[in-house]
């Protein structure tokens, strides 16, 4: 019997971003404080830096904030410049909060009923 489960990190946990210059926020909330402990452990800066290797960023720190059940995590010269300098237009905050959302994370399936979104 399989005691975990591989979801995307939206069923976890839900997303908010920003960017300055060449610099992008992404910002990942727990959608329950039980699920917190999961996102800790997979959601880390090295997993960032390889979910983003094709944009080269410079380095990823995360900042934790335990009391929000929250993370921030900070990305340097990944959007090509920033959005005043770069013609992609699909490469800013908004949409690489996606990405990181589609990250997969495996889930002690005692947690389940904790997921948000569709269970199929």
């Amino acid at each position: 019997m399989n005691s975990s489960l591989t979801v995307p990190l939206y069923r976890v946990a839900h997303g908010r971003t920003g960017d300055k210059g060449n610099r992008s926020n992404i910002s990942v909330i727990a959608w329950h404080p039980e699920l917190w402990e999961v996102v800790c452990e997979q959601v880390t800066e090295q997993a960032v830096m390889r979910l983003f290797a094709d944009r080269k960023p410079s380095t990823v720190r995360r900042y934790l904030l335990p009391k929000l059940k929250a993370m921030n995590l900070v990305l340097d010269n990944v959007l090509d410049g920033g959005v005043n300098d770069s013609l992609n237009l699909d490469s800013h905050g908004k949409t690489l909060c996606f990405r990181v959302l589609e990250m997969p994370v495996v889930v002690p399936c005692r947690l389940e009923s904790l997921l948000a979104g569709p269970t199929a």
